[in-house]
């Protein structure tokens, strides 16, 4: 393996496919979108340079501050619920399941592999008012309390979109942290109980500083993921009421396609990503920070 690392011939050959399959998918059109950001216009009307304008533009723009308050508030609800209730059932198939965790982690795992659309139109029935009133209802009417219009108002339409992204996403995230409880070793946690710890005092000593690496894996997975949420809420709300539910994603896409400037879509484009790279910058600085002081 060293003698085949070592050969520059063998790194390009082995390296080098995949490199330019990555280059011409990712790295091309991000720099060809950065170039758009400096101009205005269409694939049908043209392209013309606008210098900066677009950068003066996004500043001013309320739309922009709402979409960007949205995502934010979004990723940072969306990532804690997915990655808490992913580790929660990591901890409940190793420690309590143990080997009959296989179905379990089937189940918890099935609403990952279904359709978006699917996922959407299911929630959209559960919490529905009218023409028919959906479960949510009927059981809060069950009880003496009126029928709630959940998507029509912005506080909880979010709080809908919450529950369906941890719902459907919760499974994937069980599964890799999982994967990173599997490694700890036995000898450790054996050696652990015998000097005492038990249950949260395990957990919380040896588990969680155990499997930090996988679960930074996990929050940063997550965080950039949810900073890019699109399908989910055109799906269940497609950024209603009004725009009180539309990320920058949401905002970009209706900017470019929809009324058809390219140029400042592309400015939010690159606004996102400068987000995306800024966050997960900050959490492995503070990450790295814990385990030097740990």
């Amino acid at each position: 393996m060293h003698r085949v690392l070592g050969d520059r011939r063998a790194i390009l050959i082995l390296v080098g496919p995949a490199l330019l399959v990555y280059s011409l998918i990712m790295l091309v059109p991000m720099v060809w979108s950065l170039g758009y950001a400096f101009t205005k216009g269409n694939t049908i009307e043209g392209f013309t340079g606008n210098g900066v304008a677009n950068f003066s533009r996004l500043l001013d723009d309320p739309a922009v501050h709402e979409a960007l308050w949205f995502t934010l508030k979004y990723a940072a609800v969306v990532t804690v619920g997915q990655v808490a209730a992913g580790y929660l059932l990591a901890l409940l198939y190793v420690f309590f399941l143990k080997k009959a965790s296989a179905l379990v982690r089937t189940l918890a795992f099935f609403p990952v592999v279904l359709p978006t659309v699917a996922v959407g139109l299911l929630f959209q029935k559960f919490f529905q008012v009218a023409p028919q009133t959906g479960p949510a209802n009927s059981l809060l009417n069950a009880v003496g309390i009126d029928s709630i219009d959940f998507f029509g108002s912005a506080g909880s339409a979010f709080w809908v979109l919450i529950v369906m992204d941890i719902w459907r996403s919760m499974g994937f995230y069980a599964v890799l942290l999982f994967a990173g409880l599997l490694d700890i070793p036995e000898e450790v946690l054996e050696s652990a109980r015998m000097d005492g710890a038990s249950g949260l005092r395990l957990i919380r000593l040896i588990v969680l500083p155990l499997s930090f690496p996988v679960l930074l894996s996990s929050l940063i997975f997550s965080i950039n993921g949810t900073l890019k949420v699109f399908d989910s809420i055109v799906a269940l709300t497609n950024g209603g009421p009004g725009n009180d539910t539309t990320p920058l994603t949401l905002y970009m896409f209706q900017t470019s396609f929809t009324y058809g400037d390219y140029g400042y879509g592309s400015t939010i484009a690159l606004l996102l990503t400068v987000i995306s790279l800024l966050i997960t910058l900050v959490v492995f600085r503070v990450s790295r920070r814990d385990l030097t002081k740990g």
